[in-house]
């Protein structure tokens, strides 16, 4: 667990504290700016394969997700955030398994709880320019309720509308990224133990335990890819539900 609170080691510009994650932050932040900036400073009406990476990667989460679940029109509206979260999303997530990292960046509280907000302040803005009187009513009295059952349902509708979806969406995000990186560490730190420390015929349960080690590092991706993808699903449906006429 000291792995999550890691030791100070510089104050950028003399007050900001900088720890290890955080420079995983920035690295990961670096990574796709570049990543970005590299798939579409030259662009051609022939792809070439990066470039083709990165519009297969905008494409997926412009056309999959925002033009899916929000119409063409706010699809096109919404497409630069979903996108750049997805990306945030995923690049500091798959540092969890890159070597001498070892550390996902929304391993720790901040990342997630700031894309929440980002999210939670997107979908109340996207309700509010369309029509801050039906969001409202939409949002804390569903249509087909009776009346007097209202006194029930607002304030649940409150609850979770708006307090439980950026609780949830900062616990799934982090809480997953925690258990994969503890999970290989367990698996990793077993088999060191049973092959250096234990010795003897203890090695062959290092064997099992690598084995499981590798396993889990291929389920982590999967993990990585669809924590990212979630997210912003759940961002584009929030601002799909704040922007419906009724629902």
């Amino acid at each position: 667990m000291d792995e999550f609170f890691p030791e100070i080691l510089f104050n950028a510009f003399g007050v900001v504290p900088m720890h290890r994650i955080h420079l995983i932050q920035l690295l990961s932040v670096i990574a796709v700016v570049l990543f970005m900036w590299l798939g579409t400073r030259r662009m051609t009406v022939v792809p070439g394969r990066f470039q083709s990476v990165v519009e297969m990667g905008i494409g997926f989460v412009r056309n999959g997700i925002g033009h899916d679940l929000l119409g063409r029109k706010d699809g096109e509206r919404f497409a630069p955030l979903l996108v750049a979260m997805f990306f945030m999303i995923l690049f500091m997530n798959i540092t969890g398994i890159i070597p001498f990292l070892n550390m996902p960046g929304t391993a720790i509280i901040a990342v997630p709880l700031t894309l929440a907000v980002i999210s939670y302040v997107t979908f109340i803005y996207a309700g509010m320019k369309k029509s801050p009187l039906g969001f409202w009513k939409n949002s804390l009295f569903p249509a087909g309720v009776p009346w007097p059952v209202y006194i029930i349902v607002t304030p649940l509708e409150f609850i979770s509308t708006f307090i439980i979806r950026p609780v949830t969406l900062t616990l799934r995000l982090m809480m997953n990224l925690v258990v994969g990186h503890m999970i290989l560490v367990l698996c990793f730190a077993a088999t060191h133990f049973f092959f250096f420390t234990a010795g003897g015929g203890w090695a062959a349960l290092g064997v099992g335990t690598l084995a499981f080690g590798g396993a889990f590092t291929l389920f982590e991706i999967l993990v990585v890819v669809l924590q990212s993808y979630v997210f912003t699903v759940l961002t584009a449906i929030y601002i799909q539900l704040a922007v419906a006429e009724e629902h």
